[in-house]
């Protein structure tokens, strides 16, 4: 009979019979069979769930001077973690604003984008506006450009009946508008190619507008308004795009019309007036506006020597811009926290040097009966790393109730994403071991005669 202690060298000296992780078993009449051995995780399991009922004990019977130590990791917590959901969601909801301004479209203006005190506008308001007839050569010449659209935009009032809205702004756009920027229409449909070429008196009106004037959008869909003195019926009725931090495309409070009608009835001259490009699928923003600005300067006859009447604006600038205020907002928010968390972490250690004390008998009793230095060891940091967890957790608690408060009181949601908890709980349990390291360390080094007589 074979026996599950005993080891064999079978054709090889190097291989154990059996193997050391399964026992051994015989049933008879069959072969022989193979039993894994569950052992290690049994006490790894029995480790983890004593240290978790110790925790809980401490926490039970030393309420004030538990909870105080975990004080510090829960404002560490909250702090860190609070910081980084604010900005993360400020960054989600600035980054969403830029892709409806879109990511490969350049803007070809009068002026550039930016400002301050040190903004030099004396050097563009004598710029020319963009024109119409500069659309046609970026369209025949440009080899990157996958669509080109000419924006004429102005703002007056809308009646519809004994109903008024005041400076509403309105875009008169060509025909590839929508294809460099999506118009969700959610109520009857968008302007056809047949209505941009002709000019016709036709409307597409953004949710809010539609709300004010009839109350529901649905009901907009084929009455006639006054715009500028002239009637135009609505076709479209666009879906609730919301706010947007950065402004933009404020797609619920304006009305698009064909280009040509837009014409008709707005002064070119006191009009805004700008182009979009939009760049071929692969096509990098930087070749897009090199050479657009080679196309520009050729319409405009500049000589070599004479700097640029245009600009060509685009989101990237902005977004690396926001990128470095970002990761500031973030490293503020780790410093402030971390001091907290260091609070955090003597207070949890004082109580792991305390715990030790109280429990030494029973560590020498363990040690005694076969208990290894790292059972020990193990143990305590379990403990010390369930305690922070603890505190972790109350104060992610507390960041989610913050983040209700914020939601209703900002122009955007404020939001807990999967990996901000996964950080929260990396951080809970780093605290935890740095906390419990010397205190298990003492634990597992103690004599077991000295601590089994200790009081």
């Amino acid at each position: 009979m074979f026996s599950h202690s005993c080891t064999y060298r079978l054709f090889c000296p190097t291989v154990r019979w059996p193997p050391p992780a399964h026992r051994l078993y015989i049933k008879p009449g069959r072969r022989i069979a193979y039993r894994p051995n569950f052992e290690p995780m049994r006490k790894t399991l029995n480790i983890v769930w004593n240290s978790l009922k110790m925790a809980i004990e401490e926490l039970r019977t030393n309420k004030m001077r538990t909870i105080l130590s975990l004080f510090g990791v829960t404002i560490g917590i909250l702090c860190i973690i609070g910081v980084l959901a604010t900005v993360q969601s400020l960054k989600q909801s600035i980054s969403d604003g830029l892709k409806d301004l879109g990511t490969n479209t350049v803007y070809v203006q009068k002026w550039p984008w930016g400002g301050g005190g040190d903004y030099p506008w004396w050097k563009y308001v004598k710029r020319p506006e963009p024109k119409y007839d500069e659309m046609r050569p970026i369209k025949t010449r440009s080899q990157y450009a996958d669509a080109v659209a000419f924006m004429l935009f102005n703002s007056s009032n809308v009646e519809y009946k004994d109903n008024l809205i005041t400076n509403v702004t309105w875009y008169g756009a060509t025909d590839e508008f929508n294809r460099i920027q999506e118009v969700k229409v959610g109520e009857g449909r968008y302007i056809s190619s047949s209505e941009f070429a002709n000019g016709t008196a036709v409307i597409v009106m953004g949710y809010e507008n539609a709300v004010k004037l009839f109350d529901n959008a649905e009901r907009a869909v084929g009455k006639q308004v006054t715009i500028a003195g002239r009637t135009a019926t609505i076709v479209g009725v666009m879906k609730k795009a919301g706010q947007s931090m950065i402004g933009g495309w404020d797609f619920d409070n304006i009305i698009i019309v064909p280009f040509n009608f837009c014409r008709q009835v707005v002064d070119e001259r006191v009009a805004g007036r700008f182009l979009l490009v939009k760049g071929k699928e692969g096509v990098n923003v930087a070749d897009l506006k090199d050479e657009l600005k080679g196309i520009m300067r050729s319409v405009r006859k500049l000589r070599p020597t004479e700097d640029d009447n245009f600009a060509l604006n685009d989101v990237t600038a902005s977004s690396q811009s926001l990128d470095g205020l970002f990761s500031s907002l973030n490293l503020a928010g780790f410093i402030i926290g971390g001091f907290s968390l260091v609070v955090g972490l003597f207070g949890i250690a004082n109580i792991m040097f305390v715990t030790v004390k109280e429990r030494t008998s029973q560590i020498g009793l363990k040690k005694a009966v076969g208990a290894k230095r790292s059972y020990i060891m193990t143990e305590f940091l379990l403990e010390s790393s369930f305690l922070c967890i603890i505190g972790g957790l109350v104060g992610l608690l507390l960041v989610f109730g913050i983040t209700l408060l914020l939601s209703a009181v900002l122009p955007f949601k404020v939001f807990l994403s999967g990996g901000i908890i996964a950080l929260a709980m990396g951080i809970s349990i780093g605290v935890g071991l740095l906390a419990g390291i010397i205190p298990a360390w003492n634990a597992a080094r103690l004599d077991p005669v000295v601590a089994i007589r200790s009081k």
